[in-house]
């Protein structure tokens, strides 16, 4: 905010205005200087008009002097407040214009100083956010390498005292070792895509295609998966239509890979994974739906995080790199498209998320 352009209603400022402080100080001044020259009137040194041209002389020079004072002194003080407050350097126009002695500066000075104030607050507390997610981000990302690491150091050091002669302990150490080279190349690869999508260099192939026929593609790959824990794939009845979208085919593949083997893995034995559609006029919302263990309510908030995990144990176990659902948010978000879940412990877990329909 400009010095010279400091505004608010005079009716309704508790502070005088810098104009009516000057008027006060010169109407003072004069009436001290008129009652002085009445005195000298009364023992016939002066003559009364002389006073008075005196006394209003006084007022108009008293007005001017003093409102000049206070325009320079009430400049100073504010500069230096706006000065801390602000990090842009006035304008020559601004520094030329001054303040305007007509308006209450010193509420709009302290209303200004509040404001900045709670934006202070808000900055504080926003970076504090960031630095608690910060840390929290470096110990997840950092115990989630640590693990395959460890393991592979362990394999490949058990081979060399010795192991490596025997050679069925030693093919089944480097085929644990390679499991969890893999494991590794698969939290570096995540982590390459969510740095893309946040980055906005992972460029969208936009393309039309049905998400019926993708979603049956995608349980064609899962089909197996889904048959060892005895889980049926199915498209939920009465909402099974083909809706044409307009989106990057293999992000959504993706997406819908990560949310259906969710639904597996997290399903429960003999249950069912669900797929369904609805229409919303210009959207087309996807869901998929399980009836497994569910999502505890303190856990909502945060299952979109990088490397977090509900049941730490139990998903590691089930593999993965804990980077799925962080990806599949990126990526529907990249299409301007919103992702939400609802769930119950015990009773499943529905993730929806939208796509626009190609015209």
């Amino acid at each position: 905010m400009s010095l010279a352009t400091i505004s608010s209603d005079p009716s309704k400022s508790k502070n005088p205005t810098p104009q009516q402080i000057a008027f006060f100080a010169a109407g003072v001044s004069s009436v001290f200087v008129g009652l002085f020259c009445l005195v000298l009137a009364l023992f016939g040194e002066m003559p009364i008009w002389a006073g008075a041209l005196c006394a209003l002389i006084t007022l108009v020079v008293g007005y001017v002097v003093f409102l000049q004072y206070l325009k320079r002194y009430i400049y100073r003080k504010i500069k230096l407040v706006y000065k801390t407050i602000h990090q842009h350097k006035l304008t020559p126009e601004e520094k030329s214009n001054s303040v305007n002695v007509r308006e209450d500066i010193i509420e709009q000075v302290e209303e200004d100083v509040s404001t900045w104030i709670q934006e202070q607050n808000l900055q504080i507390a926003e970076l504090k956010r960031f630095d608690e997610y910060r840390q929290r981000f470096l110990g997840d990302i950092s115990h989630e390498l640590k693990t395959p690491i460890f393991n592979v150091q362990g394999y490949l050091e058990t081979l060399l005292d010795g192991a490596l002669e025997d050679e069925k302990v030693r093919r089944r150490y480097i085929e644990k070792a390679a499991k969890n080279v893999e494991r590794l190349n698969t939290i570096v690869e995540d982590l390459e895509s969510i740095s893309r999508l946040e980055n906005g260099k992972e460029i969208l192939d936009m393309q039309v295609f049905g998400i019926l026929d993708l979603v049956n593609e995608v349980f064609d790959e899962l089909e197996m998966k889904a048959q060892q824990k005895g889980i049926q794939l199915q498209i939920k009845p009465g909402a099974t239509t083909n809706f044409p979208v307009l989106a990057d085919r293999e992000n959504i593949r993706q997406v819908l890979i990560n949310l259906v083997n969710n639904s597996i893995k997290y399903g429960k034995e003999k249950g069912t994974s669900k797929v369904a559609f609805y229409d919303m006029d210009k959207n087309v919302l996807i869901e998929v739906a399980d009836d497994g263990i569910g999502i505890r309510e303190d856990h909502m908030p945060r299952i979109f995080e990088r490397f977090y995990r509900i049941d730490k144990s139990r998903s590691r176990q089930a593999g993965g790199s804990g980077l799925g659902l962080s990806i599949v948010k990126h990526i529907i978000e990249a299409h301007e498209q919103t992702i939400n879940v609802r769930s119950s412990a015990e009773l499943g877990s529905t993730f929806g998320f939208t796509l626009a329909k190609a015209k």
